[in-house]
């Protein structure tokens, strides 16, 4: 049995500033707090958080979608990957950034909603608010 959840929230930025920032290195890193090594590329490999995050982005689609086979170092061996999803939907006050995530193993899956919220959802919201 897997764990999925979907969470969203309201980022002040465009969606295209925030879809670009999060397939680039450098603008991750700054974004989130944790080193991070991205590829803008379908096929592209992907670290973050320092190492904890890896996988490899499956489809792309410039601001509007990005998806990635997604694991962490937590992770077993024979773990399949899960899946993520992040949509990004135009607002009148910055962009709607919705996240799914899919296929996350039962032992150690619920605490990753609390963890992009910390980890990422927050951080990404005082980046965006200080440019």
């Amino acid at each position: 049995m897997t764990i999925e959840f979907e969470i969203s929230t309201l980022i002040p930025a465009t969606a295209g500033q925030i879809y670009d920032a999060w397939l680039d290195s450098e603008a991750h890193t700054r974004m989130t707090g944790g080193k991070a090594q991205v590829s803008a590329q379908v096929g592209g490999e992907f670290t973050a958080w320092d190492g904890y995050i890896h996988g490899k982005n499956l489809a792309l689609e410039p601001g509007r979608r990005i998806l990635q086979a997604w694991r962490t170092a937590d992770f077993a061996e024979d773990d399949e990957d899960s899946l993520l999803e992040v949509i990004f939907e135009p607002e009148a006050d910055g962009t709607r950034v919705r996240l799914r995530h899919s296929h996350l193993p039962d032992e150690d899956g619920s605490g990753y909603e609390q963890g992009w919220v910390l980890n990422y959802f927050e951080p990404m919201k005082d980046y965006f608010l200080k440019k």
